[in-house]
């Protein structure tokens, strides 16, 4: 699932965006939340980043990105951890 914003500073990813990493769940940041606030590490499990991958668009048709946002705004201080 294409997340469309930043989990902890909710700014905006749209699928073309090369901003958006991920973790093995999915979970999805910005480049500058992850290398900076998170220290490169998921505050939900623990895992490192990579680069989202961009779907073709072609497929976005068929298989549009989510509209469901994520927002957990103590990530950015560390709180939001489990």
């Amino acid at each position: 699932m294409l997340k469309p914003n930043c989990e902890c500073c909710d700014v905006d990813l749209p699928p073309q965006s090369n901003a958006a990493m991920i973790c093995s769940f999915e979970c999805t940041f910005c480049r500058d939340c992850v290398e900076g606030v998170l220290g490169g590490r998921c505050p939900n499990c623990g895992g490192g980043f990579e680069p989202r991958p961009i779907r073709p668009s072609a497929l976005l048709e068929k298989f549009p990105a989510s509209t469901e946002r994520v927002f957990n705004p103590d990530h950015a201080d560390g709180r939001g951890q489990r």
